[in-house]
């Protein structure tokens, strides 16, 4: 005889309120649930499960909405009950994950080649009005006009008109700001970053890209990225181990 599971039950086994679980149904996480005939939520070990596999999809930092996207996907293709295509779907939501990773730890990793003076500088040339910089950077004269706003970078200007004219310093940072706000590092980030960098100090500026200060208000996920991405990481090979119990309790139980 099958056992049957109130909301409670599954809501306490996973560590959340049953109104959570009760959203999960709403919105296609889990399987029909079938009501006796008072109207109570029938609940059996495949749902179970299957919030357990939505849980460890939705419990952890946004990491964007690639990758949100991704656990949607597979959550609902589980919850249809076609476990092996959400298993593929699981394989590759943990490639999709590890390549944000590694571009973002690219990225650290390229500033602080740039910080160290270890890449070949912009050649000295003519300088530039805001419109060119926005075309040759490939980024639009909004966001030049926020970096610079957001404290990002400092741009001079021309004495005989007041306009901002951008060099090959100048432009060598926005490439460095560009890469790091394409990789998915937040604005606080970033600028916690050029702080130090502005400072003199430029060691460790990956590390603080990821490093909030106690005294900031984090907002963000994308305000410690590279944490953020990592928790992701380990969740999405769990997500995999998931899926092979799910598999392998359909196979025991036909």
């Amino acid at each position: 005889m099958t056992q049957h599971l109130r909301t409670s039950d599954i809501g306490r086994a996973v560590g959340v309120h049953p109104n959570t679980v009760r959203l999960y149904e709403e919105w296609g996480f889990l399987p029909p649930i079938p009501r006796s005939a008072s109207g109570y939520r029938l609940f059996t070990e495949k749902h179970l499960q299957q919030m357990r596999l939505a849980r460890l999809a939705f419990a952890e930092p946004y990491a964007g909405r690639r990758i949100r996207r991704s656990a949607r996907e597979l959550v609902r293709t589980a919850a249809s009950g076609d476990l092996e295509t959400a298993y593929d779907q699981a394989l590759k939501h943990q490639v999709l994950v590890r390549s944000e990773l590694d571009q973002t730890k690219a990225a650290a990793d390229y500033l602080e080649r740039w910080a160290a003076g270890l890449l070949p500088a912009a050649p000295q040339g003519p300088t530039y009005h805001r419109t060119r910089v926005a075309k040759i950077l490939d980024v639009t004269p909004e966001t030049l006009r926020h970096w610079e706003r957001n404290g990002l970078i400092t741009i001079p200007r021309d004495s005989s008109n007041n306009y901002r004219i951008y060099g090959s310093a100048e432009i060598d940072r926005l490439r460095v700001l560009r890469l790091l706000s394409r990789a998915g590092y937040s604005t606080m980030a970033i600028l916690r970053m050029v702080r130090r960098l502005d400072q003199g100090r430029r060691d460790n500026l990956g590390q603080i890209l990821d490093t909030p200060d106690p005294k900031e208000d984090l907002l963000y996920a994308s305000d410690r990225w590279l944490s953020t991405l990592a928790i992701n990481e380990r969740s999405a090979a769990k997500i995999l181990v998931q899926i092979k119990q799910m598999l392998a309790h359909v196979s025991n139980n036909p």
